[in-house]
Order: structure tokens, then sequence, then C-alpha cells
């Protein structure tokens, strides 16, 4: 079970270490590269062939403004792409978004929400958990408990105000 995470500047690095995280939690093997698609380009497209031979399921990958690192990837991939659209200092990540999720035909990525890191890791989980059982029954634990403690919270609202 292997994952790739690419961000273009480690100053991105706080805003992917959640999905770094949730996905070691669950097992998950995942390489993790800071590599730029305008500054760094031939050195992101032999990393995107690395991950098309070595059994790589899903690469998240991270990026704010123009935000051209997730299409960059989907361009030359036909693994699930997962972009996270991060924010920046002139708009707060809404040029990013935009860029990400206006791919042409044929070229998808997922996007999840501005600086939505967590979420891409779990979007990556349930992709993977198409083929991987041990996953599938983590999600479902980890829902159950979600709905477990939802409902502990509802039980005390209905106390305090009834």
């Amino acid at each position: 079970m292997k994952t790739a995470i690419i961000m273009g500047s480690t100053s991105d690095l706080p805003k992917v270490e959640p999905a770094i995280g949730i996905l070691k939690k669950y097992g998950v093997e995942v390489a993790v590269r800071c590599l730029s698609a305008h500054r760094a380009h031939e050195g992101l497209s032999q990393f995107i062939e690395e991950c098309n031979q070595n059994g790589t399921e899903v690469i998240i990958t991270a990026a704010g403004m123009a935000a051209a690192l997730p299409g960059v990837v989907a361009s030359q991939t036909v693994l699930p792409v997962i972009g996270v659209p991060l924010s920046g200092s002139v708009l707060d990540g809404m040029d990013a978004l935009m860029s990400i999720v206006q791919m042409p035909s044929g070229i998808p990525v997922a996007t999840v929400a501005i600086n939505g890191s967590k979420n891409a890791a779990y979007l990556a989980l349930q992709i993977m958990a198409v083929q991987h059982s041990e996953i599938r029954e983590q999600l479902l634990a980890e829902r159950k408990e979600m709905e477990q403690s939802a409902m502990k919270a509802n039980e005390e609202v209905i106390a305090k105000y009834q």
C-alpha cells in the first residue's frame, strides 16, 4: 500500500503533514517530495515515472497560487491524483482552488477543500480500500467512532436544553 505526496514548496509542508500522519496511521507507505511544476519539472517527471512503476496507488498534490502541480502530475499518469489547493497571500486559496478544479476533459484531478490535506488522505484511503480490505475495515471503524462521538454530543445538547 503506497501513496505519494508532492508539494510545490517546502513552505507547504505544515499544510500536508496532517495527511502524512493519517496515511501512516493506516499503515500506508508515503513518499513525500517537494518538486515544483515550474522550477523542478524534470525531477517532477522522473518522480511521476517512479510512481507509475513502483506500485504507488494514489498521488496527493498540494499547491497554491497558480497551482499547476496537480494538473502537470495528472497529465503524466493514469493513477488517481488528488489536488489540495493551498491558501496564499492574495486570494486566500481561491486561485489555487479554481486552477485545480478546472482541468480539461480527460485529465481529471480530484479536488478537496482549501488546505484540506486531511480529506485528501481520507480520499486516498477510500480509493485504496477498493483493493485493500484492511483499510476498508479501519475506515469503517473510524466512521463508527465518529458517529458515536456525534451522537454523544447530540445527547449532551438534548440534556442541557430540555
